[in-house]
């Protein structure tokens, strides 16, 4: 039966690889400068990187779904966890707080469930919710950030969602420099077990750090010079063994102090110019 948490192991996990995001070097030409890509994108590194990247999952036997390529799709479907959110009773679609992504929940919808994953619901407009503005902290416990991506009236169609059983904690975040950019809840968290989270502490409100202290939750806080270099991203694909972007050594080495078997990867390509780190790139849909 498949739990539902941040870093349980990792059975099944839709991901769309570069090739079908990033479809040519024409389209990063075209598209990078209205995504607010950092730059643009060098597609042929860009697939190196992810076939390397790729290689972490297939190796600890991970089922992968991958997502096809598709005309109506952006660069931004590289990152295919803000398309959806994985609930007990199924997958729930979002509605996206950017408007060039609202085709990839329904193309999400109709794949996944072709493959034989319950569709449980969508969120619909006015409504707004992306996947990376929620984590599950446990069975029970789910938080989820409330900004510029995800609104009031999403929140409320998620829980309507997910049920009176679970205890769903809103999060106000603070907003980006520039409407077009994205802060998700998990640019500042990302379980990583049971019993720890990594932070970047300066930006949580207290009584979130209280709710998640209640929840039995120590954390591992991300030093400043590497925090927007997203060292709070950090995909956890079992307990404790979790999958990093490369070049954060001080988050790195607080992760092995606190038991943590670390996996890194390079995405200069794939996830600095686009801000989307590994569980940007994921959507884990089976975890035990």
């Amino acid at each position: 039966m498949s739990k539902f948490n941040e870093f349980g192991k990792i059975e099944r996990m839709a991901i769309r690889p570069a090739p079908n995001a990033f479809k040519s070097q024409a389209q990063a030409d075209a598209e990078w400068e209205d995504l607010r890509f950092h730059q643009n994108v060098d597609v042929n590194e860009a697939y190196n990187e992810y076939e390397a990247f790729k290689k972490i999952f297939t190796d600890a036997n991970i089922q992968l779904d991958e997502l096809p390529a598709n005309d109506d799709l952006t660069l931004d479907a590289i990152y295919v966890r803000d398309a959806a959110i994985i609930a007990p009773n199924g997958l729930i679609l979002m509605n996206m707080g950017r408007v060039s992504r609202n085709n990839e929940p329904k193309i999400h919808g109709e794949i996944l469930g072709s493959s034989g994953v319950n569709i449980l619901g969508e969120i619909k407009a006015p409504g707004k919710v992306e996947g990376g503005d929620f984590i599950w902290v446990n069975e029970k416990a789910a938080a989820i950030g409330l900004g510029p991506r995800t609104n009031q009236e999403g929140i409320d169609q998620l829980k309507a969602h997910l049920g009176d059983e679970v205890d769903l904690f809103v999060c106000p975040l603070p907003d980006p420099s520039h409407p077009d950019d994205v802060f998700h809840l998990m640019s500042m968290i990302s379980p990583v077990a049971e019993d720890l989270a990594v932070i970047y502490r300066p930006l949580m409100p207290d009584d979130f750090i209280k709710w998640l202290e209640g929840h039995g939750i120590g954390f591992v806080e991300v030093p400043e010079e590497e925090f927007l270099p997203m060292a709070c991203n950090v995909l956890a694909i079992a307990p404790r063994e979790v999958v990093m972007l490369d070049k954060l050594p001080l988050t790195k080495g607080l992760l092995e102090d606190a038991g943590c078997k670390v996996h890194t990867y390079k995405g200069d390509e794939i996830s600095r110019k686009g801000e989307g780190g590994p569980t940007c790139l994921t959507r884990p849909l089976v975890r035990s």
